[in-house]
């Protein structure tokens, strides 16, 4: 891909300068590619209306052509326009948890290029919680196309500089807006079927679902059963190599002191053969690491939103320490634990049950 000049612009993440949108906006406008921050992590954004521009998100990128990509709109009108119909139980959902980590895939309208949708006839779409994303797509007066601002297969940026790491001379800007904070992309709701289904845990939790709509259920790829080959995702996260350091990432699953045993027993055996072993581990069980390794830890076992808030940061920092191999504790799949898990999984190679 062709290297171009990034600029980058530091704003207030609550109130961002007007100027600086505008000329954001503007180059939205004109079919080019700016990162911004959103409440989840940081999206790479092009005119959602424009297939050409939408192209170039692939590209800078490199991510796969089917997999489909998410509107981000300002406001319920915007919302109405890309779709042939919002549900009762669209309106619903869009009453109780927008703006916020909450994407709906519902049935597309006409004028949405298929770069966009991978070629379904359903669209993904969301209002971003973010003052920064609000005022940029508001300023660029269109539904703006932005998966997360990594290259594909990478962990999800959450801060600026995780952006720079991946697209610098790949996109036109960068908004630094300061760090995420829910640290784990939106959840995705099909509810285009007969009864909703997950397709992609996230910030809003399964069972806060649950309490506004009945019969919601799990798509089997987030418990980690994977796509065939020729079936297309229906959301970002379900088919291809998500989340992944460079480092390959072996996770342990079970009880918290059976993990910790097997995966101090495994660095131990990796260190002997030479491995620089990255542990990701919980606090509670951290000092119980010894050895060679490089510890990170992701917060408590029982709060789990620190987890979610640390996790992408954790395995980029593993990038910067040069580990051979990184071993990670799994948590409970409780609440945004759930989501936590969903990622760890798709970024691992071998998963060890204990």
């Amino acid at each position: 891909m062709e290297n171009i000049t990034t600029r980058v612009w530091k704003l207030d993440p609550n109130n961002p300068d007007p100027e600086i949108i505008a000329r954001a906006a503007e180059i939205i406008k004109k079919g080019g590619l700016v990162a911004f921050p959103t409440e989840t992590v940081y999206g790479l954004g092009a005119n959602g209306l424009d297939g050409e521009a939408v192209a170039g998100i692939y590209r800078a990128k490199g991510r796969p052509s089917d997999n489909p990509l998410i509107l981000h709109v300002a406001d319920l009108e915007m919302a109405h326009r890309l779709s042939r119909s919002l549900s009762p139980e669209a309106l619903l959902l869009i009453e109780q948890f927008w703006p916020g980590p909450l994407t709906l895939i519902v049935p597309k309208g006409g004028e949405i290029p298929q770069q966009v949708t991978g070629g379904l006839g359903t669209v993904a779409i969301r209002m971003p919680d973010h003052p920064v994303a609000l005022a940029l797509i508001k300023a660029a007066g269109l539904p703006i196309a932005a998966p997360s601002a990594n290259r594909s297969g990478r962990p999800s940026p959450t801060t600026a500089a995780h952006v720079r790491t991946d697209l610098e001379g790949r996109v036109d800007a960068i908004l630094d807006g300061g760090p995420a904070g829910l640290g784990l992309e939106s959840t995705v709701l099909d509810i285009t079927g007969p009864c909703p289904v997950i397709l992609r845990p996230g910030g809003v939790t399964h069972e806060q679902l649950a309490r506004v709509l009945k019969n919601v259920t799990l798509d089997p790829s987030v418990l980690g059963e994977k796509l065939p080959k020729d079936q297309a995702p229906r959301s970002p996260g379900m088919k291809y190599i998500h989340y992944a350091p460079a480092a390959p990432v072996i996770l342990f699953e079970g009880e918290p002191e059976k993990v910790r045993k097997a995966l101090s027993c495994r660095a131990e055996e990796l260190s002997a053969m030479g491995k620089r072993v990255g542990v990701l581990a919980t606090e509670e069980s951290a000092a119980g690491y010894s050895g060679q390794a490089k510890i990170l830890t992701m917060g408590r076992r029982k709060t789990p939103s620190g987890a979610a808030a640390l996790l992408f940061g954790r395995l980029r920092e593993f990038d910067r320490l040069q580990v051979d191999i990184i071993l990670a504790e799994g948590i409970e799949t409780k609440g945004i634990g759930l989501a936590v898990m969903n990622r760890l999984r798709r970024a691992a190679s071998e998963i060890v049950k204990c």
